[in-house]
């Protein structure tokens, strides 16, 4: 008997783009120029409006194996037949093998989920959140900017994680590596630590300044 992932496969055209990282149910424009990707776009925008976005490595020019497929919510035609598109991350997937690589990649996917969780993960979201808060509020001070949180920011553990993830900046390898997770309380536990790190460092440059000031 197939199992349920198994039974979810299907082809999807595939949108590799350098140290970018898509999450599910976050935002991702994008400008299309190159002739290729015009030509997947029109085809994409007469079917489902969906297409498979995989993170290369600039470095080694590896396609990552793991993905987020995203919708075209929205769109505009540029004079030159250049497009301007937003599109909303929906579910992640797996590539199992490429079914053609010209004029652009089509692969046979199979969508992956989050395990279920196996305890209650609201005391390490809160937790997560308020890591988030302090970078913020440090940040905001440091830089002498009004830096807030957006309204937003989900509350619901693994949409959380996810929102996080994707506003990491600068750490493609680590937003692939969360991206790859399937286990919700993993992905917040490795955010925790890299919040805490980031919290530690701006506490102390903060501490420097605040040391600086006084001296003048």
């Amino acid at each position: 008997m197939a199992s349920s992932s198994r039974i979810a496969v299907r082809e999807l055209p595939l949108f590799p783009l350098p140290d970018v990282v898509l999450f599910p149910s976050r935002p991702l424009p994008l400008h299309i120029f190159e002739f290729r990707y015009r030509i997947m776009m029109n085809t994409i925008l007469e079917s489902d409006r969906r297409f498979g976005v995989l993170m290369v490595d600039p470095v080694k020019g590896t396609i990552a194996n793991v993905g987020c497929c995203a919708e075209i919510i929205h769109y505009q035609r540029l004079p030159d037949d250049r497009m301007k598109m937003l599109t909303l991350g929906q579910q992640r997937f797996r590539v199992l093998e490429y079914i053609r690589e010209k004029p652009y990649r089509v692969g046979l996917v199979e969508w992956i989920e989050d395990q279920p969780p196996t305890k209650d993960l609201r005391p390490l979201a809160s937790e997560v959140e308020q890591l988030l808060r302090d970078v913020v509020r440090l940040s905001a001070k440091l830089t002498e900017q009004n830096i807030e949180l957006p309204e937003d920011v989900p509350d619901l553990p693994t949409e959380l994680s996810y929102w996080v993830a994707s506003n990491l900046y600068g750490v493609a390898a680590e937003q692939q590596s969360l991206l790859e997770m399937r286990d919700t309380a993993a992905r917040l536990e490795r955010e925790s630590e890299i919040l805490t790190s980031t919290r530690n460092h701006l506490a102390a440059r903060t501490v420097l300044k605040d040391t600086f000031n006084q001296k003048l």
